[in-house]
């Protein structure tokens, strides 16, 4: 087969190095190319150096994929291997429904997204389907980004944020809630400070529920848009996730992002986990538990300056004030910041920087600081961009569309910018 389009290579190229498991450099030598080379195929076809893959080349490497024992022959766009589900329900609530190999599916699906996140092509395979966003938290970017992806595959959103403006403020109970709504729209997005309480929002329905974060429990769409950036981060700077050292750094014990990216990253081999937080605030003794597997290593420490130093991810995180009771917090001061001056003394040229976000950018705040802004290792945009095709294809293969997105694209009639901050690095946008 001859591959129709640049998106349909960069996801057939990023798909075989992911099953694989091979960074560009090794992928490179085993086809029998030149780094420049398989670089240029990788590129957006609106780059003046993009350059189509030759046929010779995409019959070999269909070829090796055929032949390799822990892979299987599957387009590229299956998504057989890929099933969100929970009690036998199209549901996500946890990291924990979660292989190796079907949060891999998820991202081949988030890589044929992509052109429809960044504006190029038009789905409409959800155009009548409503989405449900209930939000008993402040939110923004996730309840946008939520909205936005379900848009974006035609779909329309209802929103509701707060207690002060639900049912529940009167007394209804979340199994009514959910019963009710579910007459009203196709898919529920829900996000509640109770731990557990999304769960039952599932169990009172048919339709599928998405975990948007449950008090401390679990963030399940942010870690896998975490983890969906460090693979295409590292297959930039020629890395593979297996034996990476991850440095996670701030609110470890109410951090529900940091739970479910743990957990998420220890489906992986090798990896160094070093864990940096006051003694009040370490990682929850059981998620160290979790991760302590596949010959991954875990230490602990409140030293920030040595902790950093040789790591490939720094991941950040703010301290979650709305989870304490009465509790202090010694040793957390304004000198517990990542900033430009420390990244610069102890972290390499490719290391990765990231947040979850929001992060706190008052003067003095212990949290990523924004003398950063203009450092390219700082993928905390990039992060946030890849929420979009990440929750596009989260929905998509829970409604059961996911097959007919390839089939249904259309070009944007609009142009959109080639990069969407002022101060997007050089190669933002630029990797396809």
């Amino acid at each position: 087969m001859v591959l129709a389009m640049s998106i349909q290579q960069q996801s057939f190229l990023r798909d075989t190095m992911r099953r694989l498991n091979l960074t560009r450099e090794a992928f490179s030598s085993r086809i029998g190319v030149s780094r420049r080379a398989l670089d240029t195929w990788l590129l957006p076809a609106e780059s003046q150096e993009f350059r189509r893959m030759p046929e010779i080349v995409e019959r070999f490497v269909s070829e090796i994929l055929a032949s390799a024992a822990h892979t299987s022959t599957q387009s590229v766009y299956s998504t057989s291997d890929l099933s969100i589900t929970h009690e036998g329900k199209p549901c996500l609530l946890s990291v924990d429904q979660f292989s190796r190999g079907s949060a891999e599916a998820l991202f081949r699906l988030a890589d044929v997204m992509q052109p429809i996140a960044r504006r190029q092509k038009i789905s409409r395979v959800l155009e009548g389907a409503v989405l449900g966003n209930l939000f008993f938290e402040a939110s923004t970017r996730t309840r946008v980004s939520f909205g936005a992806a379900f848009c974006r595959l035609g779909g329309s959103v209802c929103d509701t944020t707060g207690f002060t403006f639900s049912s529940m403020a009167k007394g209804e109970s979340i199994y009514d809630t959910s019963r009710v709504l579910s007459g009203y729209v196709d898919a529920l997005v829900v996000r509640h400070p109770d731990q557990g309480s999304v769960a039952e929002f599932a169990r009172a329905t048919n339709i599928p529920v998405l975990n948007a974060g449950d008090g401390p429990g679990e963030h399940p769409s942010q870690a896998l848009l975490d983890l969906y950036t460090i693979q295409r981060e590292f297959s930039r700077l020629g890395k593979i996730v297996d034996g990476a050292h991850i440095a996670i750094v701030g609110d470890l014990k109410y951090g529900r992002t940091v739970h479910s990216l743990s957990k998420l990253l220890a489906l992986y081999s090798g990896i160094k986990f070093t864990l940096i937080a006051p003694a009040e605030l370490e990682m929850p003794a059981h998620i160290i538990e979790r991760i302590a597997v596949n010959g991954n290593v875990v230490e602990q420490t409140s030293d920030l300056v040595n902790g950093l130093r040789g790591a490939d991810v720094v991941y950040a995180t703010r301290i979650q004030k709305e989870r304490f009771a009465n509790e202090t917090i010694e040793g957390y001061t304004p000198e517990f910041q990542i900033n430009q001056a420390l990244v610069n003394s102890v972290c390499g040229p490719d290391t990765l920087i990231m947040h979850p976000l929001p992060r706190d950018s008052r003067p003095g705040a212990n949290d990523l600081g924004t003398d950063l802004l203009h450092d390219p290792r700082l993928a905390i945009f990039r992060q946030t961009d890849n929420g979009i095709p990440v929750r596009m294809a989260l929905f998509a293969s829970l409604l059961g569309v996911a097959d007919q997105v390839p089939h249904s694209l259309r070009d944007a009639s609009w142009k959109a910018p080639r990069f969407i901050g002022p101060d997007d690095a050089l190669f933002h946008g630029m990797d396809g």
